[in-house]
Order: C-alpha cells, then structure tokens, then sequence
C-alpha cells in the first residue's frame, strides 16, 4: 500500500547524509511495484499539473500529471531526479550540449518510453525533454534532490535548441492550457 507521508519519510531517510539519489531510486522502485496502489493513494489522473507532495531545500516530490499529448520543452534540473510512472506514459527525449565546453546549443543524445511501473533516475546534469503519447493525462512520482521551484535551470528553444533561462510562469501556463483541453473534452 502507498502512503504519502510514509513515502515522504522514506525518501528524506535515504537522503540523509548524501547527495546519491539511487536509494531513492529503490524507494520510487518499490512503490511502482504495484502502480494501481499508487493510484489508489493519489487518485486517477485527472487535471495536468504538479502536485506538491513535498518541498523543502533538500528534496522535492510531486505528483506530476501531464495533459494528453503535451510536450516540455528539453529543460534540465541541476539536480538528481527519480521519474517512475503510476498510469499512462511519459517519452524522454535526452540530449547533450554541442560544441565548446559550456556551449548552449543541444542535440538528441538518445530516448527512453516510460510506462506503467517504470522508474528513470536522472543525474543532475541530464537535460530532456517530456512528451504524454496518449490522449489521456499521465501520472508521475517525480522526486528531485533539492526545491525543484526555487534552483535556477534551463530550457532549450524548441526550434534553435540554444539555452534560455527556465520560464516557471511560461510552463505552469502550460498545464493551464491543456487543462483547458480536457474541460472542452467533457
């Protein structure tokens, strides 16, 4: 059975002490082992946005649902991250930087389709993009290893691939507008 305030205590355990996001890794392992329980604690996902299970200067768990085939920009986070899906699917595109080092300009690096019980760790140097595939909304544990709405990060234009500052406003609207979508939809 998933509890939120037993996952939130997990996780802040295994950070304690270091930066290694792979116990909880393990963690977000575990509580996908059964995603229907997972959507039994959070819901089914209905509404695109990000639920703030938890957020302190350490570490950050949301509740993340992206709108039916909505597409983030190639972003980093410039910190470990843990994504395991509880419903639905999420498609990672990976890039890297090209050119000099410290250049701002991206390109794909790989990809990586996450389903139903699958879990990415992301170090704190991976910059990826997210798309929803399905014309339903998609769930997400996200943990990150800091304050996910506080860290200065970036994105990258979708159709020059160089780097800009991360827009919080601009994406938040984002989820607005799908959900929007999905209200036309009922």
């Amino acid at each position: 059975m998933f509890e939120r305030d037993r996952f939130t205590q997990d996780c802040l355990e295994a950070i304690e002490g270091t930066d290694d996001h792979m116990a909880v890794k393990e963690l977000v392992t575990r509580a996908l082992s059964d995603p229907s329980a997972v959507v039994s604690a959070l819901g089914e996902p209905s509404r695109a946005g990000p639920d703030r299970i938890y957020v302190s200067e350490r570490l950050t768990i949301l509740n993340l649902v992206w709108g039916p085939y909505m597409t983030l920009l190639p972003h980093n986070h410039n910190m470990w991250a843990v994504i395991g899906i509880y419903s639905g699917r999420e498609d990672n595109i990976f890039w890297r930087r090209v050119g000099d080092p410290g250049a701002t300009r991206i390109e794909a690096a790989g990809a990586e389709a996450l389903s139903a019980g699958d879990v990415a760790p992301l170090g704190k140097d991976i910059v990826h993009s997210v798309t929803n595939p399905l014309d339903r909304p998609t769930g997400a544990l996200h943990v990150y290893g800091g304050d996910f709405f506080e860290i200065a990060r970036s994105e990258w234009d979708a159709e020059t691939l160089h780097e800009k500052p991360y827009d919080v406003e601009k994406n938040m609207a984002l989820f607005e507008r799908y959900n929007a979508h999905l209200d036309a939809a009922e």
